[in-house]
Protein backbone atom coordinates (compact mmCIF):
# COMPACT_ATOMS: atom_id res chain seq x y z
CA UNK A 1 0.00 0.00 0.00
CA UNK A 2 1.64 3.35 -1.12
CA UNK A 3 5.40 3.39 -2.03
CA UNK A 4 6.53 3.35 2.16
CA UNK A 5 7.03 -0.56 2.38
CA UNK A 6 8.49 -0.81 -0.95
CA UNK A 7 11.00 1.55 -0.05
CA UNK A 8 11.98 -0.02 2.79
CA UNK A 9 11.95 -3.00 1.56
CA UNK A 10 14.23 -1.94 -1.28
CA UNK A 11 16.74 -0.68 1.33
CA UNK A 12 16.70 -4.04 3.05
CA UNK A 13 17.74 -5.74 -0.05
CA UNK A 14 20.31 -3.45 -0.08
CA UNK A 15 21.88 -4.02 3.38
CA UNK A 16 21.77 -7.55 2.57
CA UNK A 17 23.49 -7.54 -0.70
CA UNK A 18 26.18 -5.48 0.94
CA UNK A 19 26.88 -8.04 3.55
CA UNK A 20 27.42 -10.52 0.92
CA UNK A 21 23.49 -12.20 1.79
CA UNK A 22 20.66 -11.97 -0.14
CA UNK A 23 17.98 -11.34 -0.31
CA UNK A 24 14.24 -11.20 -2.26
CA UNK A 25 11.22 -8.93 -2.25
CA UNK A 26 7.24 -10.51 -2.83
CA UNK A 27 4.65 -8.56 -2.30
CA UNK A 28 1.88 -10.08 -0.41
CA UNK A 29 -0.95 -8.43 -2.19
CA UNK A 30 0.40 -10.19 -5.25
CA UNK A 31 0.12 -13.76 -3.46
CA UNK A 32 -3.63 -12.95 -3.09
CA UNK A 33 -5.96 -14.97 -4.91
CA UNK A 34 -8.15 -14.04 -7.69
CA UNK A 35 -7.07 -10.60 -7.37
CA UNK A 36 -8.01 -9.52 -4.37
CA UNK A 37 -4.72 -7.59 -3.62
CA UNK A 38 -5.52 -5.55 -6.11
CA UNK A 39 -8.86 -4.80 -5.17
CA UNK A 40 -7.89 -3.87 -1.83
CA UNK A 41 -5.04 -1.68 -2.89
CA UNK A 42 -7.21 0.13 -5.21
CA UNK A 43 -9.80 0.44 -2.21
CA UNK A 44 -7.46 1.76 0.54
CA UNK A 45 -5.91 4.41 -2.42
CA UNK A 46 -9.79 5.52 -3.12
CA UNK A 47 -10.66 5.41 0.30
CA UNK A 48 -7.78 7.83 1.63
CA UNK A 49 -8.28 9.92 -1.44
CA UNK A 50 -11.64 10.24 -1.73
CA UNK A 51 -13.69 9.11 1.37
CA UNK A 52 -11.45 9.47 4.00
CA UNK A 53 -14.59 8.99 6.33
CA UNK A 54 -14.58 5.35 5.40
CA UNK A 55 -10.57 4.16 5.83
CA UNK A 56 -11.06 6.01 9.17
CA UNK A 57 -14.17 3.67 10.20
CA UNK A 58 -12.14 0.75 8.97
CA UNK A 59 -9.15 1.61 11.21
CA UNK A 60 -11.66 2.07 14.12
CA UNK A 61 -12.84 -1.51 13.06
CA UNK A 62 -9.54 -3.62 12.43
CA UNK A 63 -6.34 -1.69 13.38
CA UNK A 64 -6.97 0.49 15.84
CA UNK A 65 -4.73 -0.53 18.88
CA UNK A 66 -6.50 -1.21 22.48
CA UNK A 67 -8.29 -4.16 24.17
CA UNK A 68 -11.44 -6.09 23.12
CA UNK A 69 -12.11 -8.31 20.44
CA UNK A 70 -12.16 -7.17 16.78
CA UNK A 71 -12.11 -8.71 13.55
CA UNK A 72 -8.30 -9.66 12.38
CA UNK A 73 -6.32 -9.94 8.95
CA UNK A 74 -5.48 -13.91 9.85
CA UNK A 75 -7.90 -15.04 7.52
CA UNK A 76 -7.26 -12.67 4.21
CA UNK A 77 -3.69 -13.26 4.79
CA UNK A 78 -3.70 -17.23 5.11
CA UNK A 79 -4.77 -17.10 1.80
CA UNK A 80 -1.58 -15.89 0.49
CA UNK A 81 0.05 -18.88 2.89
CA UNK A 82 0.36 -21.67 0.24
CA UNK A 83 2.78 -19.15 -1.69
CA UNK A 84 4.58 -17.83 0.69
CA UNK A 85 5.80 -21.17 1.63
CA UNK A 86 6.49 -22.50 -1.64
CA UNK A 87 8.83 -19.22 -2.29
CA UNK A 88 10.47 -19.97 1.08
CA UNK A 89 11.23 -23.18 0.46
CA UNK A 90 12.17 -22.76 -3.26
CA UNK A 91 14.47 -19.65 -2.40
CA UNK A 92 16.71 -21.04 0.58
CA UNK A 93 15.21 -18.14 2.45
CA UNK A 94 16.72 -18.43 6.31
CA UNK A 95 14.42 -15.80 7.61
CA UNK A 96 11.32 -14.04 6.41
CA UNK A 97 10.98 -10.22 7.21
CA UNK A 98 7.27 -8.66 6.88
CA UNK A 99 7.75 -5.03 6.69
CA UNK A 100 3.53 -5.02 5.75
CA UNK A 101 1.13 -5.25 8.45
CA UNK A 102 -0.81 -8.09 6.46
CA UNK A 103 2.72 -10.05 5.83
CA UNK A 104 2.66 -10.16 9.65
CA UNK A 105 -0.71 -11.32 10.10
CA UNK A 106 0.31 -13.85 7.43
CA UNK A 107 3.81 -15.35 9.13
CA UNK A 108 2.68 -15.25 11.93
CA UNK A 109 -0.22 -17.38 11.25
CA UNK A 110 2.23 -19.77 9.79
CA UNK A 111 4.72 -19.75 12.40
CA UNK A 112 1.56 -20.70 15.28
CA UNK A 113 0.92 -23.89 13.13
CA UNK A 114 4.15 -24.93 12.16
CA UNK A 115 4.19 -24.18 8.40
CA UNK A 116 7.12 -22.07 8.24
CA UNK A 117 10.50 -23.38 9.35
CA UNK A 118 12.35 -20.32 8.56
CA UNK A 119 11.79 -17.45 11.99
CA UNK A 120 10.01 -14.64 11.20
CA UNK A 121 11.25 -11.39 11.96
CA UNK A 122 8.45 -8.21 11.87
CA UNK A 123 9.98 -4.77 10.97
CA UNK A 124 6.93 -2.48 12.43
CA UNK A 125 7.90 0.82 10.63
CA UNK A 126 4.69 2.89 12.12
CA UNK A 127 5.47 4.89 14.81
CA UNK A 128 2.09 3.76 16.13
CA UNK A 129 1.40 0.02 16.18
CA UNK A 130 -1.61 -0.58 15.43
CA UNK A 131 -3.01 -4.12 16.13
CA UNK A 132 -2.71 -5.81 12.64
CA UNK A 133 1.06 -6.01 13.21
CA UNK A 134 0.42 -8.01 16.14
CA UNK A 135 0.45 -11.90 15.64
CA UNK A 136 1.42 -13.94 18.13
CA UNK A 137 2.95 -16.93 16.18
CA UNK A 138 5.89 -14.49 14.95
CA UNK A 139 9.28 -14.93 16.48
CA UNK A 140 10.81 -11.28 16.67
CA UNK A 141 9.70 -7.59 16.05
CA UNK A 142 11.69 -4.93 15.06
CA UNK A 143 10.52 -1.42 15.96
CA UNK A 144 11.22 2.56 15.68
CA UNK A 145 11.15 3.03 18.95
CA UNK A 146 11.73 1.56 22.27
CA UNK A 147 7.90 2.59 23.16
CA UNK A 148 6.72 0.41 20.61
CA UNK A 149 8.88 -2.15 21.29
CA UNK A 150 7.30 -2.45 24.92
CA UNK A 151 3.62 -2.31 23.34
CA UNK A 152 4.14 -5.15 21.38
CA UNK A 153 6.26 -7.14 24.06
CA UNK A 154 3.03 -6.64 26.03
CA UNK A 155 0.53 -7.50 23.12
CA UNK A 156 2.51 -10.42 21.67
CA UNK A 157 4.44 -12.23 24.66
CA UNK A 158 7.03 -12.14 21.63
CA UNK A 159 10.55 -10.62 21.93
CA UNK A 160 10.75 -7.31 20.54
CA UNK A 161 13.63 -4.65 19.84
CA UNK A 162 14.23 -1.07 18.72
CA UNK A 163 16.35 -0.67 15.54
CA UNK A 164 15.14 2.28 14.44
CA UNK A 165 14.17 3.18 11.29
CA UNK A 166 15.29 2.00 7.80
CA UNK A 167 16.67 4.52 5.72
CA UNK A 168 19.17 4.71 2.99
CA UNK A 169 22.27 5.89 3.09
CA UNK A 170 21.74 8.60 0.75
CA UNK A 171 19.68 10.64 3.63
CA UNK A 172 23.30 10.52 5.84
CA UNK A 173 24.98 11.73 3.30
CA UNK A 174 27.50 14.96 4.52
CA UNK A 175 25.46 15.40 7.11
CA UNK A 176 26.99 18.28 9.02
CA UNK A 177 27.54 18.22 12.93
CA UNK A 178 26.35 21.67 13.62
CA UNK A 179 23.05 22.00 10.68
CA UNK A 180 23.47 25.61 10.53
CA UNK A 181 26.71 25.87 10.20
CA UNK A 182 27.60 28.11 6.96
CA UNK A 183 30.51 26.06 5.40
CA UNK A 184 27.81 22.73 5.76
CA UNK A 185 28.70 20.38 2.42
CA UNK A 186 25.59 19.41 0.76
CA UNK A 187 24.29 16.07 0.12
CA UNK A 188 24.63 15.72 -3.91
CA UNK A 189 21.76 17.01 -5.99
CA UNK A 190 21.33 19.65 -2.62
CA UNK A 191 22.76 22.75 -4.44
CA UNK A 192 20.45 22.30 -7.85
CA UNK A 193 17.34 22.24 -5.21
CA UNK A 194 18.35 24.80 -3.88
CA UNK A 195 19.22 27.22 -6.49
CA UNK A 196 15.94 26.54 -8.12
CA UNK A 197 13.93 27.69 -4.84
CA UNK A 198 16.36 30.64 -4.47
CA UNK A 199 14.87 31.98 -7.92
CA UNK A 200 11.63 31.04 -7.69
CA UNK A 201 11.21 32.45 -4.27
CA UNK A 202 14.14 34.80 -3.09
CA UNK A 203 14.46 34.72 0.65
CA UNK A 204 11.89 32.25 1.25
CA UNK A 205 11.86 29.45 3.56
CA UNK A 206 11.45 26.47 1.47
CA UNK A 207 8.90 23.84 3.55
CA UNK A 208 8.04 20.35 1.81
CA UNK A 209 4.88 19.40 1.93
CA UNK A 210 4.34 15.66 1.97
CA UNK A 211 1.28 14.19 0.10
CA UNK A 212 2.75 10.46 0.24
CA UNK A 213 3.22 8.59 -3.39
CA UNK A 214 -0.34 9.08 -4.47
CA UNK A 215 -0.84 12.49 -4.02
CA UNK A 216 -3.47 12.54 -0.78
CA UNK A 217 -4.23 15.33 1.73
CA UNK A 218 -6.57 17.27 3.06
CA UNK A 219 -7.04 21.30 1.54
CA UNK A 220 -3.51 21.18 0.36
CA UNK A 221 -4.13 24.14 -1.61
CA UNK A 222 -5.58 25.96 1.39
CA UNK A 223 -2.12 25.06 3.37
CA UNK A 224 -0.31 26.18 0.29
CA UNK A 225 -2.18 30.00 0.21
CA UNK A 226 -1.01 30.14 3.72
CA UNK A 227 2.47 29.49 3.52
CA UNK A 228 2.58 31.91 0.89
CA UNK A 229 1.03 34.44 1.99
CA UNK A 230 3.43 34.46 4.71
CA UNK A 231 6.78 34.70 3.73
CA UNK A 232 7.32 30.67 3.13
CA UNK A 233 7.78 28.92 -0.27
CA UNK A 234 5.61 25.66 -0.61
CA UNK A 235 7.31 22.49 -2.20
CA UNK A 236 4.45 19.91 -2.61
CA UNK A 237 5.31 16.38 -3.14
CA UNK A 238 2.50 15.37 -5.53
CA UNK A 239 3.25 11.93 -6.22
CA UNK A 240 1.66 10.17 -9.23
CA UNK A 241 -1.41 12.18 -8.66
CA UNK A 242 -0.84 14.34 -11.90
CA UNK A 243 -4.43 15.90 -11.32
CA UNK A 244 -3.06 17.45 -8.07
CA UNK A 245 0.49 18.54 -9.47
CA UNK A 246 -1.59 20.53 -12.90
CA UNK A 247 -4.09 22.17 -9.57
CA UNK A 248 -1.55 23.51 -7.40
CA UNK A 249 0.98 24.36 -10.47
CA UNK A 250 -1.17 27.13 -10.84
CA UNK A 251 -1.06 28.64 -7.74
CA UNK A 252 1.62 31.51 -7.52
CA UNK A 253 4.69 31.08 -5.59
CA UNK A 254 4.49 27.49 -5.45
CA UNK A 255 6.08 24.33 -6.68
CA UNK A 256 4.34 21.40 -7.09
CA UNK A 257 6.40 18.02 -8.45
CA UNK A 258 5.60 14.94 -9.66
CA UNK A 259 7.69 11.99 -8.89
CA UNK A 260 11.01 13.03 -7.29
CA UNK A 261 13.74 10.64 -7.73
CA UNK A 262 16.13 12.66 -5.43
CA UNK A 263 14.86 12.53 -2.48
CA UNK A 264 18.17 13.18 -0.56
CA UNK A 265 19.03 16.26 -2.55
CA UNK A 266 15.59 17.74 -2.34
CA UNK A 267 15.20 17.48 2.05
CA UNK A 268 18.52 18.53 2.84
CA UNK A 269 17.61 21.87 0.29
CA UNK A 270 14.67 22.42 2.38
CA UNK A 271 14.15 23.77 5.34
CA UNK A 272 11.17 21.95 6.84
CA UNK A 273 8.95 19.31 5.92
CA UNK A 274 4.95 19.38 6.81
CA UNK A 275 4.01 15.85 7.01
CA UNK A 276 0.53 14.00 7.26
CA UNK A 277 1.23 10.25 7.66
CA UNK A 278 4.33 9.72 9.67
CA UNK A 279 5.73 7.61 6.94
CA UNK A 280 8.35 6.64 5.08
CA UNK A 281 9.07 10.50 4.04
CA UNK A 282 8.89 11.77 7.41
CA UNK A 283 11.84 9.58 8.36
CA UNK A 284 13.63 10.64 5.29
CA UNK A 285 13.62 13.95 6.35
CA UNK A 286 14.77 13.40 10.04
CA UNK A 287 17.87 11.19 8.65
CA UNK A 288 18.46 14.29 6.18
CA UNK A 289 18.34 16.88 9.38
CA UNK A 290 14.90 18.48 8.22
CA UNK A 291 12.78 19.38 11.08
CA UNK A 292 8.73 17.72 11.33
CA UNK A 293 5.97 19.61 11.48
CA UNK A 294 2.34 17.50 11.25
CA UNK A 295 -0.37 18.34 10.15
CA UNK A 296 -3.75 18.07 8.86
CA UNK A 297 -2.94 14.17 8.86
CA UNK A 298 -4.83 11.24 7.09
CA UNK A 299 -7.20 9.47 9.33
CA UNK A 300 -6.33 6.42 10.87
CA UNK A 301 -2.62 5.10 11.72
CA UNK A 302 -1.46 8.64 10.17
CA UNK A 303 -3.10 10.87 12.67
CA UNK A 304 -2.13 8.50 15.35
CA UNK A 305 1.49 8.01 13.62
CA UNK A 306 1.64 12.17 13.67
CA UNK A 307 0.89 12.42 17.15
CA UNK A 308 3.16 9.93 18.39
CA UNK A 309 6.35 11.32 16.76
CA UNK A 310 5.48 14.95 18.44
CA UNK A 311 4.99 13.22 22.06
CA UNK A 312 8.41 11.65 21.39
CA UNK A 313 10.04 15.19 21.10
CA UNK A 314 11.04 14.45 17.05
CA UNK A 315 8.47 16.66 15.28
CA UNK A 316 6.01 19.19 15.99
CA UNK A 317 2.05 18.75 15.57
CA UNK A 318 0.34 21.52 14.66
CA UNK A 319 -3.80 21.99 15.12
CA UNK A 320 -4.48 24.74 13.00
CA UNK A 321 -2.81 27.42 10.59
CA UNK A 322 -1.82 29.72 13.16
CA UNK A 323 -0.16 26.67 14.51
CA UNK A 324 1.57 25.53 11.83
CA UNK A 325 3.17 29.15 10.93
CA UNK A 326 4.33 29.50 14.66
CA UNK A 327 5.97 26.06 14.17
CA UNK A 328 7.70 26.39 10.80
CA UNK A 329 8.75 30.33 11.91
CA UNK A 330 10.76 28.24 14.69
CA UNK A 331 11.87 25.37 12.91
CA UNK A 332 12.65 27.30 10.28
CA UNK A 333 15.43 29.70 11.70
CA UNK A 334 19.17 29.10 12.74
CA UNK A 335 18.89 28.57 16.49
CA UNK A 336 18.65 26.08 19.32
CA UNK A 337 15.04 25.04 18.87
CA UNK A 338 15.78 23.88 14.95
CA UNK A 339 19.24 22.52 16.51
CA UNK A 340 17.31 20.90 19.27
CA UNK A 341 14.57 19.14 16.91
CA UNK A 342 17.08 18.01 14.16
CA UNK A 343 19.52 16.09 17.09
CA UNK A 344 16.21 14.11 18.61
CA UNK A 345 15.40 13.37 15.18
CA UNK A 346 18.99 11.70 14.40
CA UNK A 347 18.87 10.32 17.59
CA UNK A 348 16.11 7.69 16.59
CA UNK A 349 18.63 5.82 14.24
CA UNK A 350 20.01 3.44 16.84
CA UNK A 351 20.86 -0.23 14.63
CA UNK A 352 20.85 -1.87 11.60
CA UNK A 353 17.33 -4.06 10.63
CA UNK A 354 19.06 -6.12 8.44
CA UNK A 355 21.98 -7.21 11.15
CA UNK A 356 19.64 -8.25 13.80
CA UNK A 357 17.33 -10.07 11.46
CA UNK A 358 20.32 -12.12 10.17
CA UNK A 359 21.49 -12.65 13.49
CA UNK A 360 18.47 -14.46 14.33
CA UNK A 361 18.38 -16.23 11.74
CA UNK A 362 21.86 -17.30 12.43
CA UNK A 363 20.13 -18.43 15.94
CA UNK A 364 18.21 -20.11 14.28
CA UNK A 365 20.07 -22.55 12.25
CA UNK A 366 22.28 -23.46 14.26
CA UNK A 367 18.97 -24.86 16.83
CA UNK A 368 18.00 -26.77 14.02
Amino acid sequence: MGAGHDTVAAELVRRARERGDDALVVDVLALLPLGLGSALRHFYRGSVRHFPWAYAALYRLFLRPGAGRRPGGTPLARLAGGRLRELAESSGADVVVPVFHLGAQLTGHLRARGLLPVPSVVLVIDFAVHRQWLHPGNDHHLCLTEQAAREVRASTGAPAWTCGPVVAPEFFADAPDAPDAPDAPDAPGAAGWRGLFDRLGPGRPAVVLSAGAWGVGSHLDVTVRLLTDHGFLPVVLCGDNERLRRDLSGTPGVVALGWVTDMPGLLRAARALVDNAAGQTAVQALAAGLPVVGYRPIPGHGADGVRRMAALGVSDVAEDGTGLLDALRRLTAPGPARRERIAAGRALFTDDAVARACALADAGRARR
